[in-house]
């Protein structure tokens, strides 16, 4: 498909007089976790696109602000650009929010924010709540790498083959799911990356209903089967990164190559620990394993 297509025509670059377009986060469920910074924005720019007007219209009326809605969804984000554009180019002020956490992850706006940036408007984050990253604060797995997947696909075979292609992954995997869907996805988790795969589903984060689910992903499918109330609301799935075999792969291959030129044990268990980054007393005993054996030497 041509892209292209989807965007309107390039307009000249805007001049300092040219409006701002303000990405903003809001909360994803409990309405004091609106930055006052965002509230002061929402309550002095003239035009908000959100992505459900009567939700953000709500939001807005609890802390006092007005601006004029429009709304900006998946089905007419492009009808709507030339629009916003026009507004922007005119020096007015538009803010983006989605109905929950921060824009465009798996929510609209990608098409407006590469639009606005192509016609060289000023765009600025206004931070606050998501749900990835809350879910990963407490998940307890390795968070300075991770992988974020939006939605699993809907229908059963392009969600296995999605979760196999993620089963090798060595990063942490995060993705949301549709709550009517849990527990299928969690079989299907089970047998693409493995029961025993360690893995937390935050239901309903920062909502009265909150529930943060730890343990293999066989235990944590065993809950959400027999608790009814565990396959309601919002969703997110953390699964801890996998072993990086191609690693392990290439400690044998090591270990085999020292071994076989003659060379202790303990010594090649240090050398192999020192390039490869593995532990030494794992590398020793899958030393002894391939069949070396112990030295008083090194």
């Amino acid at each position: 498909m041509d892209k292209s297509s989807e965007y309107p025509a390039p307009v000249a670059p805007l001049s300092n007089g040219g409006g701002t377009l303000w990405v903003v986060a809001t909360p994803i469920g409990n309405l004091g976790d609106m930055t006052r910074r965002a509230v002061e924005l929402l309550a002095s720019v003239g035009w908000v696109a959100a992505e459900d007007t009567r939700r953000t219209g709500a939001l807005l009326a609890q802390h006092g602000a007005q601006a004029r809605l429009v709304s900006l969804h998946e089905h007419n984000e492009a009808s709507r650009l030339p629009r916003l554009l026009r507004l922007l180019a005119a020096g007015r002020d538009v803010a983006l929010v989605s109905d929950a956490g921060t824009p465009l992850l798996s929510d609209p706006g990608a098409r407006l924010v590469r639009a606005a940036a192509d016609a060289g408007v000023a765009i600025s984050p206004l931070p606050g709540a998501s749900s990835v990253a809350a879910a990963l604060s407490i998940a307890g797995f390795a968070a300075d790498r991770f992988v974020f997947d939006g939605f699993l696909p809907a229908r059963e075979a392009a969600r296995r083959s999605r979760l196999e292609a993620l089963a090798t992954e060595p990063r942490s995997v995060v993705f949301f799911e549709a709550p009517h869907r849990i527990a299928a996805c969690l079989r299907d988790v089970a047998a693409a990356c493995g029961p025993e795969r360690p893995a937390v589903v935050a239901r309903e984060l920062t909502k009265r209903y909150e529930t943060v689910l730890r343990g293999t992903v066989a235990e944590i499918l065993a809950r959400v089967e027999a608790d009814a109330d565990q396959q309601r609301g919002e969703i997110v799935v953390v699964l801890e990164g996998a072993e990086e075999r191609a690693e392990e792969v290439d400690a044998d291959a090591m270990l085999q190559a020292l071994l076989g030129e003659g060379v202790p044990v303990k010594q090649a268990a240090r050398v192999a620990a020192r390039l490869t980054g593995g532990r030494r007393n794992a590398l020793y005993q899958r030393s002894l394993a391939l069949g070396g054996r112990g030295s008083s030497r090194g």
